[in-house]
């Protein structure tokens, strides 16, 4: 999502980085090009108009002209206004409140509403929470599966909701079951359809009033353009929405929607998916979404990811092998297993500052098969190999490619590899492996 508005404004903020000082033409010029990139990304033009006038005031401002950088000073003034039009000051999402804890998740057929929920529900696991899933689409039974499903693959507990009966009622029912389970937060997953209709509506006002839910989320796929900006009005007029959630956000979506929710609602943003894995959902941030949107990358969020994903076990004995210059095949193979828990390459490589000319460059794609070969490399050699690598004579590699369907020159370019990031380790002993520890928050 924003690939193609990040790189207009690269190459915007680019041509000004050329001008020593910025004249009212070179402002206009460079406005009218935000413009023209936001409405090509699907913004709404009453955002872009707000969006491009407030920066262009604040641009022929003394912060601006008078600035020894005006040029960087102009792309603060816009990362500024895109937080600003994201939502402003953001605050940690809180799962308190007093148990049940009713999530409402509500949407349209094929918005992701479903796999949302899962991954709030898994998300509320990892917080120390209980939660249970409560599929409510009594006209979809492929939706009520779906859900089960998904509890099974994650080991959530789904309530086992009736093939018949009332919605309201079912959802009434499974809040009471989860009170005195001890159960303390649950999501409801409402009927989903393809269009909007009043049958629709009338049955989640009647959830809505039988639960009272703290919760009202309503998941929007990313994709959906101007078109999700009206849905999300008809959702909010029948139940008062409090956030969304945006999914699909890992795809080729131009992202206006994000951009201009907030402003047409003004409700906020409070999660969004960033991939099809379990974990792949965060919470919403609105400056360091406006960080990824100019290229200026988001560590904050790929600490979080790496500190949610990676247990304190893991980060400790990976630390510890680092750390003791005794790096081996199998310190190798752990540390490319840790990167897969963090989600898809594309996905970290958006949060690291200035990613976005490297992707211009490379295939992502081909850098995660590699991965996956390296790995499938080592695990055909025996435990000794992987902990001497010495041991890996001519006949023993031809055996190995052998075993993982690979070339011999594979297992030797990996080989290659791993005694440059040995020697690069064992330099890097002492006070600077310290980063390591402070990555993972340990």
């Amino acid at each position: 999502m924003f690939e193609a508005l990040t790189g207009r404004l690269r190459e915007t903020f680019r041509t000004l980085r050329g001008r020593g000082k910025l004249s009212e033409n070179h402002i206009q010029e460079a406005v009218r090009e935000i413009r023209m990139a936001l409405l090509s990304a699907d913004v709404h033009i009453e955002v872009v108009r707000q969006f491009t006038a407030q920066v262009a005031e604040r641009a022929r401002g003394e912060e601006c002209l008078n600035s020894f950088s005006p040029a960087e000073q102009f792309s603060k003034i816009v990362y500024e206004e895109l937080t600003t039009v994201l939502g402003g000051e953001a605050q940690a999402f809180s799962w308190a409140g007093k148990p049940p804890v009713v999530f409402l998740g509500l949407g349209l057929q094929g918005s992701g509403k479903t796999t949302s929920l899962a991954k709030l529900a898994l998300a509320a696991h990892r917080e120390k929470r209980r939660p249970l899933l409560v599929p409510l689409d009594l006209a979809r039974p492929a939706a009520i599966e779906q859900l089960n499903s998904l509890g099974r693959q994650l080991s959530l507990d789904v309530y086992p909701t009736p093939s018949t009966g009332k919605p309201a009622q079912i959802a009434k029912d499974a809040v009471d079951h989860a009170a005195k389970f001890g159960f303390d937060t649950v999501f409801l997953d409402t009927a989903g359809r393809l269009a909007i209709d009043d049958d629709l509506m009338t049955e989640l006002k009647q959830i809505a009033d039988a639960v009272k839910p703290q919760h009202r989320f309503l998941v929007i796929d990313a994709m959906a353009g101007q078109t999700g900006l009206s849905t999300a009005k008809r959702f909010d007029e029948a139940t008062d929405i409090t956030g969304v959630v945006l999914s699909k956000a890992d795809g080729d979506a131009r992202g206006g929607v994000a951009l201009s929710i907030r402003h047409q609602l003004g409700k906020p943003i409070c999660f969004i998916g960033t991939g099809e894995k379990p974990a792949d959902l965060e919470a919403f941030y609105p400056d360091r979404m406006a960080s990824r949107i100019l290229d200026m990358g988001d560590l904050a969020s790929l600490v979080e990811r790496a500190q949610g994903l990676v247990s304190e076990d893991e980060a400790r004995e990976a630390a510890k092998g680092l750390s003791s210059g005794q790096f081996s095949l199998n310190e190798f193979r752990k540390q490319l297993r840790m990167m897969k828990k963090l989600g898809s390459m594309e996905s970290m490589l958006k949060m690291v500052p200035g990613a976005g000319r490297m992707m211009d460059k490379v295939n992502v794609n081909d850098i995660e098969k590699d991965l996956r070969v390296k790995e499938s490399i080592i695990d055909s050699m025996t435990e000794a190999e992987r902990q001497n690598p010495k041991l890996l004579n001519g006949s023993r590699r031809k055996r190995i490619a052998l075993g993982c369907g690979r070339q011999v020159s594979d297992v030797n370019r990996l080989i290659k590899e791993f005694e440059t990031m040995q020697v690069a380790f064992k330099r890097m002993r002492g006070g600077k492996m310290q980063a390591l520890k402070q990555l993972f928050g340990r």
